[in-house]
């Protein structure tokens, strides 16, 4: 059984919005404690660098994140249960990201466990998004994605998900390193072409 896909859009834009916005929490309290304190403002920045960084960090992820699955979701006009319950669980691994963005900001960024959980967590998210552009491939019924385009998306999964797995190794490899490692998702443009010539795609995704 399909149904309109208006509602489960308007659910996610909603549920994505939330997440991103509680990044900032942490953020907020700390200020808070500053002013009770008396800080400056550059005090606070000064003694906060984890957090902003691990705020920016996320928020831009989250962002990359909602920008595909609009992408892609654009396209879509129906869903079925199966596609509501795999969109349920790439929205799962949304709202955990601000819990472990919290871990981030104020834990050691060596601390292995937590390099693991976070970045693990984008490895999941990035799969749970591979997995919906493989199932919409198999169920053309429910949108109106080119078969060429719907192949070029999967590519760009696939680069998604090495990256952020190349990443973890990186940073669980070289604690320094630690969540800079993150910075190799700039490549993901080069690999996703790469990956589309590999399956034969013909025009990129837009």
């Amino acid at each position: 059984m399909l149904f309109g896909a208006e509602r489960a859009k308007a659910f996610v834009d909603a549920v994505v919005a939330i997440a991103m916005t509680l990044l900032i929490l942490p953020l907020m309290e700390s200020v808070n404690e500053a002013a009770s304190q008396h800080e400056s403002a550059w005090t606070w920045v000064l003694g906060h660098t984890g957090q902003l960084f691990a705020f920016v960090l996320s928020f831009g992820i989250i962002a990359m994140f909602w920008v595909d699955h609009h992408r892609v979701f654009s396209r879509v006009e129906r869903v079925s249960v199966p596609l509501l319950w795999i969109t349920m669980a790439w929205l799962l691994s949304i709202v955990w990201i601000p819990v472990v963005t919290a871990m981030v900001g104020q834990m050691s960024s060596r601390d292995r466990v937590l390099i693991s959980m976070y970045i693990g967590s984008m490895i999941l998210t990035s799969a749970l998004a591979l997995f919906t552009r493989l199932y919409l491939r198999s169920h053309p019924a429910t949108h109106t994605i080119e078969p060429d385009r719907l192949l070029a998306g999967i590519a760009g999964e696939i680069a998604t998900v090495a990256l952020f797995a190349l990443a973890l190794v990186l940073a669980l490899l070289f604690p320094e390193v630690s969540y800079y490692a993150l910075f190799l998702m700039l490549l993901t443009g080069p690999l996703q072409r790469l990956f589309a010539r590999m399956l034969g795609v013909r025009r990129p995704a837009s």
